[in-house]
């Protein structure tokens, strides 16, 4: 009989802050899942955009921009670049650009020591 009413009030009381515990596990683990999964978009959408203004640019004007300021000014692109890293390399005006988008919590700041 003592050994039943202390498995019981175990049950009544550790069971359900086990649950509890598993539940939260879950729900940070999606949480997670999900914000990761929009960054990727975020940066997806954004280098579709730039590529897609750079087109636009050569088929209207016969070169691509040689610089993503030129995008910005005159195509109207107008990415989150507190959001993201947009690294544009021009190659030759016949020639797409290197487009290249990366998190800008990702990227690790660069340190350079001025002599």
């Amino acid at each position: 009989m003592i050994i039943q009413s202390k498995t019981k009030q175990f049950i009544k009381t550790v069971l359900p802050a086990l649950l509890f515990v598993v539940a939260l596990v879950i729900f940070v683990f999606v949480v997670t899942r999900i914000a990761g999964r929009s960054e990727t978009e975020g940066m997806q959408l954004t280098y579709e955009s730039v590529r897609r203004a750079a087109v636009q640019c050569y088929a209207l004007e016969g070169i691509y921009p040689s610089d993503f300021d030129y995008l910005k000014e005159h195509y109207g692109l107008r990415p989150d670049e507190g959001k993201y890293i947009i690294l544009y390399d021009y190659v030759a005006s016949n020639l797409m650009p290197d487009i290249t988008v990366v998190s800008a919590a990702a990227a690790e700041p660069v340190i350079v020591d001025v002599q």
